[in-house]
């Protein structure tokens, strides 16, 4: 869809560039990414341009390189971590290697009384951190506002030019009055206003325009996402050029597709067909331990599913069929589908078929371009129950990315030297660092009381940023010293689905008793292969705050609340040892596959 002068923001590969078009959209302004290698003339009718961060280094032969006569446009432009070191680079300052890397939260002082308390700013305030190289000479014309104890230049700015450079990144909810630093440079870029409603008054032509005479077979997992997409789809297109598809894998949530249809009942929708596929998947699932792999198959699974059930229902791609999906951005991002990111993991509707399916124009995704506090916000725009629009994010996959696969135990190399007790766990987990995929070890806490004080939350952060083996940081909740871990070599099977299906349901029923429900975002509860006997599991439970899934951060839950799931978890059969994960993302995804 067009919209005239918007921000664009330039994506450099890094994880956080949709996210600061989100900002910016919560600033009543359009925003729209484009790729970092833009042209300065297709540049031209844009409001602001913001320059997004990168995994890479600047001075890297394969890194992204913006063209440098957008500078010479008159439109105000803002550098942010990446985009402020190539900022840096085109008009002639330097960048090198940071004598110490910044992951995480920091300190910085605004030096410049003028530009932070004419904003609202504090002097002081904690930003969040998330790179290697640093400015270490000012490009001419440019004053710097801004420093922490390991980046010397951690902010300057050319007011004359209205051009703004800052090392941290304001978009994630880590970084203290962020919202502020992007609204007011917002301010000074001459856009017009936007809003959700505006974008849901021409959702509808739009699809109308991408579906044209066709008609569309949508899968509906039943979360948030599909259930919208699928909605909207039956009001633009109507029931009758639509056909739901809900598919029970077998790695579903306890009772889920009991709630489903009656969910469904109740909004008096009357085409879904939902299908056991369970013993099927579980089947394709045999033997495969590799975290890609997993995703790779359930997406294939659900995709030969379809398949059948559109052949027994005649609808083929040739009679004017196509597929929807109810992808949101950050799939696309973590799957790396813009041009310059890094690949965090492969999301189940990103696999190759459905590549191509999209390349030939067989499929549609009508939230694409959108948030979860978006969708949640067109969900209610289109009369659905606040219960269905505000209900936890699942994933697609469903416990088939909760329950860790694996034929050996791995150990960490490394060692920690801090005073507090810990065992690093004999398995790995993907993680987001320095706007790049990790995959590491997790790091377990013990103390006497189970439970995570201060130090343990402090070192959540500062043991992913110090060490090379470790992106995860987690607290034993049902022991006080390390037990011996016994490893149980182990694929996905019904059982093992059960035992977490169990887990993830005791998890949701403390979470909703203790009235945690609406302040926590999303509660994963996963399982690993190893416990203290043979055949014994590990539960690890990750409640996180979030807002979008870009960045989030783990829940300190109430200490009862904590040893009544524990309590009940190790009362399962299988269950020897129960974790709460600490960490916050980044270092860490929100899921650990």
């Amino acid at each position: 869809m067009e919209h005239n002068k918007s921000i664009v923001v330039l994506d450099f590969g890094g994880q956080y560039a949709h996210l600061i078009a989100r900002r910016v959209r919560q600033c009543g302004v359009y925003s729209e990414i484009k790729d970092a290698e833009t042209s300065a003339e297709e540049l031209k009718g844009a409001a602001g341009i913001i320059l997004s961060g990168g995994p890479q280094s600047v001075y890297d032969p394969k890194s992204p390189q913006g063209d440098p006569a957008l500078f010479d446009l008159g439109i105000p432009v803002l550098g942010i971590c990446y985009g402020l070191h190539w900022m840096t680079k085109a008009l002639g300052g330097e960048v090198s290697e940071g004598k110490t890397k910044e992951y995480g939260k920091t300190k910085i002082h605004i030096e410049d009384s003028e530009w932070s308390e004419a904003d609202g700013i504090p002097q002081d305030l904690t930003v969040w951190m998330s790179h290697g190289d640093e400015v270490s000479k000012l490009p001419d014309g440019f004053t710097r506002v801004a420093t922490s104890d390991a980046c010397a230049n951690a902010g300057f700015t050319h007011k004359e030019k209205k051009f703004f450079a800052v090392q941290f990144h304001p978009e994630v909810t880590h970084t203290e009055y962020g919202e502020q630093m992007l609204a007011n440079f917002v301010k000074q870029c001459d856009a017009d206003p936007w809003s959700i409603k505006s974008y849901t008054e021409h959702i509808g032509e739009y699809l109308k325009k991408e579906v044209g005479d066709r008609k569309v077979f949508m899968l509906v997992s039943g979360g948030v996402d599909s259930t919208v997409a699928f909605v909207l789809l039956n009001k633009v297109l109507g029931e009758d050029r639509v056909q739901g598809l809900y598919v029970d894998t077998g790695m579903m949530r306890k009772d889920e597709t009991v709630q489903i249809k009656k969910a469904f009942d109740a909004l008096g929708i009357n085409n879904l067909r939902i299908e056991d596929a369970s013993e099927y998947f579980i089947k394709k699932l045999t033997e495969v331990y590799e975290p890609e792999a997993k995703r790779w198959i359930i997406g294939d699974a659900f995709l030969s599913v379809q398949k059948r059930v559109s052949e027994e229902m005649n609808l083929k791609m040739e009679d004017g069929w196509m597929l929807g999906q109810g992808t949101i951005y950050p799939d696309t991002i973590e799957t790396g589908e813009t041009k310059n990111a890094d690949k965090i993991k492969t999301h189940h509707n990103r696999i190759p078929e459905i590549q191509k399916m999209m390349e030939e124009g067989f499929v549609v995704e009508p939230l694409r371009e959108l948030y979860k506090d978006e969708v949640r916000a067109l969900g209610e725009e289109l009369g659905l129950p606040h219960d269905l629009v505000w209900r936890h994010p699942f994933p697609g996959p469903g416990l088939g990315v909760r329950i860790l696969c694996a034929k050996e135990a791995e150990h960490a190399t490394d060692t920690l030297d801090i005073s507090i007790a810990h065992a690093p766990l004999p398995i790995k987990s993907v993680g987001v660092q320095g706007d790049g995929r990790s995959y590491r070890h997790a790091v377990a806490l013990f103390n006497d009381q189970k439970f995570a004080n201060a130090e343990c939350w402090d070192l959540s952060t500062s043991i992913p940023n110090a060490s090379e083996d470790f992106n995860r940081v987690l607290m034993c909740t049902s022991h006080t010293s390390a037990p011996e871990f016994v490893f149980s070599p182990g694929y996905i099977t019904a059982s093992r689905a059960e035992i977490l299906r169990d887990a993830d349901a005791i998890a949701h029923e403390e979470m909703v008793k203790a009235g945690l429900y609406e302040s926590i975002w999303q509660f994963p509860v996963v399982l690993l292969p190893f416990g203290t006997t043979e055949g014994g599991v590990s539960i690890v439970l990750r409640p996180v705050e979030s807002q979008e899934a870009m960045t989030a951060n783990a829940v300190d839950l109430p200490k009862e609340v904590v040893v009544s799931m524990t309590k009940r978890l190790l009362s399962l059969d299988g269950v020897d040892i129960v974790f709460q994960d600490l960490t916050h993302k980044p270092p860490g995804t929100i899921e650990w596959e």
